[in-house]
């Protein structure tokens, strides 16, 4: 994809998406591309994305991230990576060192995982995180680490479950409908959700105007996991799925964090029904 150097003139910023070529990655990169110098990695070795200059090839588990950074020198760093956890921790801890020493920013994308031991309410940015998971404690381990850096230097983008029509979590439940294997839902699981679309948008907004910080990007409402699911699948089509209910607790169990101190504008904000309504289709 070429692109006119003149284009970029008056943002000035050069981005660079690492898990460019991922569902939240890709979503990321499109969003972006037209106002920045951006680019993303890859992984795959036969990958649509090896014709695109923008983009590098990268296996975070054999080469070098400095090497990359130095080549493409960006001002702003989105980590969507995804894969080995203890690859995704030392890169972090690479991308960390190369921020303190240059004049770049490290944008996040964390999880509402990282409060997945607490069950009982809704999680706000300044909470403390502990989870009981492994993914979960990943997040964590790499959010520690840029805490330590000055604020100006990080943003950490705790994101609950994403859904939007190219999701993998839309495809999954499709999957299993033509294939007439069961859905599973959680009954006592209250969460808030987003889609790629909004999120792409509130990423752009937090670039746009230089915010740094802690932010929780997520529908401003809770909603059952049975409930929007179902709601989702009437979405989808006309089916009749078979629906398999697990329960993890006997109690309402919280999955969701919510904006409290870092609230984006209103333009910006998303209910999960808007996400059912404008970004699940057939």
């Amino acid at each position: 994809m070429g692109k006119s150097k003149g284009k970029f003139e008056e943002g000035g910023k050069k981005i660079l998406i690492l898990g460019g070529s991922g569902f939240l990655g890709n979503s990321i990169y499109k969003e972006l591309c037209n106002y920045f110098d951006t680019y993303g990695t890859y992984y795959s070795a036969r990958s649509s994305f090896e014709e695109n200059r923008q983009f590098f090839r990268y296996d975070m588990e054999e080469d070098d991230i400095f090497r990359l950074l130095e080549k493409v020198r960006p001002q702003i760093i989105i980590s969507a990576l995804r894969g080995n956890f203890a690859a995704q921790v030392q890169v972090h801890r690479h991308i960390v060192e190369y921020i303190s020493k240059n004049d770049c920013t490290l944008f996040f994308l964390s999880s509402a995982n990282v409060f997945d031991a607490y069950s009982k309410y809704p999680s706000y940015e300044n909470d403390k995180t502990l989870s009981e998971s492994v993914y979960g404690r990943l997040k964590i381990k790499i959010e520690n680490m840029l805490l330590r850096l000055p604020k100006k230097k990080m943003a950490i983008l705790r994101v609950p479950m994403v859904f939007g029509n190219g999701s993998p979590r839309i495809k999954e439940i499709k999957k299993f409908i033509w294939e007439n294997e069961p859905v599973e839902v959680f009954p006592n699981l209250v969460m808030n959700v987003t889609n790629d679309d909004k999120l792409t948008q509130q990423i752009h907004y937090l670039i746009n105007r230089n915010k740094t910080g802690i932010f929780h990007l997520g529908s401003g409402d809770l909603v059952h996991h049975e409930d929007f699911i179902k709601e989702v699948v009437e979405r989808i089509g006309n089916f009749y799925p078979i629906y398999k209910r697990v329960f993890t607790t006997n109690q309402e169990r919280y999955l969701a964090v919510l904006p409290k101190d870092n609230k984006l504008p209103k333009n910006l904000q998303v209910n999960s029904q808007e996400i059912i309504d404008h970004h699940i289709v057939g």
